[in-house]
């Protein structure tokens, strides 16, 4: 069974049970734009302990707010069917900005009418196979517009996280803000911070990882999103890029021109004109996970480290080679170049020799260790890291090739070098 095929059966089930049942929002949308929905909510009059006494196996995700998860057979992944099933609401006041203070139970029509935008205020009844529109929503798809639902001042301020999901919107699919909607946002943008980080950061993903990111991102600079959420990066408009550019529209195209990005490769393309300091200051403000920080910072740091690969040593090759996120650093440094329009050849470079590398020619075993010089009679200190750097980049060089070819090394280093190792006592 789909996803599909088991919300047609929830929609099944209430109506036999004489309630009245349809698909709502985000998927509707999705069908009449012929897109393949992948989340089926449903909406409905039973009230959440009758949507709980009718199904078997369901989740109190939002019971307060009306919204039951009724879980069915497993789908192709393994996991359980799952399929929100909301009661028509109505909602407000809004004291945070975010969530409303109470929900009361209301018509379908009622329900439209408290939703963000027309294109997400859509109903569709599958056993009629006929469209529900209550606030124009099927007229603005048709045109390409994205407009908020009644006043949209009113429609922000009930939920600041609106105004991202707006940009995220138009951008996806391609839409015009309608002129009032945009206007609210840009009057309102600076109070987006009361929404937590954490939803900030997540409607970042999706928009980053969509292959209109570009466009989404220039919508966030016009509306004043990119002021209060990366101030950092308000300088780069004014900063000059090449002849007759700046930075910020440098940065835009490197964007756009991403392979299928992960969220850290492309959040470091649009940071990369920052040092590795601000941009993990960034990365901690909006708490992202350790491992996306560490990503985006190290792309970062490392954005034009291969521009002269051709003539870089081997072992500073093979040193870079071995981060996990090579392949994406590859990615920034070519959609960097494409975006100048400058030769992308030490890309190329680098792909051939990550194809005639081996993984143990690129981060073979270290031939020596602290522990090694120690008994070799040096005394632990400073000079210990400079050693077993020299040792690791003859031993990426292909200069020495075991333990005592090592431990030569050393010797010679230190005899002829001046430096001193300081015999144990």
């Amino acid at each position: 069974m789909t996803e599909a095929q088991f919300a047609y059966s929830v929609v099944h089930r209430l109506r036999d049970a004489g309630y009245q049942a349809l698909f709502a929002g985000g998927c509707v949308r999705d069908m009449l734009l012929g897109l393949e929905p992948h989340d089926f909510d449903v909406a409905t009059d039973a009230r959440p302990e009758e949507v709980q006494r009718l199904f078997r196996r369901t989740l109190a995700v939002g019971a307060s707010f009306g919204v039951i998860e009724v879980l069915g057979p497993r789908g192709e992944d393994g996991k359980p069917l799952r399929v929100q099933v909301s009661t028509f609401r109505a909602e407000g006041p809004y004291s945070d900005g975010r969530h409303p203070d109470r929900v009361t139970f209301t018509t379908a029509e009622g329900d439209a009418s408290r939703r963000d935008f027309t294109i997400n205020g859509l109903f569709y009844d599958p056993i009629a196979a006929q469209v529900i529109d209550y606030v124009g929503g099927r007229k603005d798809l048709d045109e390409r517009v994205l407009r908020a639902i009644g006043n949209p001042w009113e429609r922000f301020a009930e939920d600041k996280l609106r105004m991202l999901r707006a940009i995220r919107f138009a951008a996806r699919f391609d839409l015009t803000i309608e002129p009032n909607t945009f206007q609210a946002i840009r009057e309102m943008a600076q109070q987006i911070t009361v929404v937590s980080a954490e939803r900030i950061a997540e409607e970042l993903r999706r928009m980053l990882t969509d292959s209109h990111r570009a466009r989404a991102i220039q919508l966030m600079w016009d509306s004043g999103l990119v002021h209060a959420i990366l101030p950092e990066l308000v300088p780069f408009k004014e900063a000059p890029w090449g002849s007759t550019g700046n930075v910020w529209d440098h940065v835009v195209r490197v964007l756009d021109r991403l392979r299928d990005p992960s969220f850290p490769l492309a959040f470091a393309a649009l940071l990369h004109h920052l040092d590795g300091e601000a941009a993990n200051s960034i990365c901690r403000r909006l708490k992202l996970s350790n491992d996306e920080r560490e990503r985006i910072v190290w792309l970062i740091e490392n954005h034009d480290y291969l521009c002269n690969a051709p003539r870089m040593r081997i072992s500073q090759l093979k040193t870079v080679f071995a981060h996990p996120g090579i392949r994406e650093l590859l990615d920034l440094h070519r959609a960097d170049a494409e975006a100048d329009g400058r030769s992308t050849e030490h890309v190329a470079f680098c792909e051939r020799l990550l194809e005639q590398w081996s993984e143990a020619e690129i981060n073979p075993p270290p031939l020596l260790s602290g522990s090694d010089l120690i008994r070799m009679g040096l005394k632990p200190g400073p000079l210990f890291r400079t050693l077993l750097e020299r040792v690791r980049e003859a031993q990426l060089e292909g200069e020495v090739k075991n333990a005592d070819e090592a431990r030569q090394l050393v010797q010679r280093l230190l005899s002829s070098e001046g430096l001193s190792g300081e015999p144990k006592t």
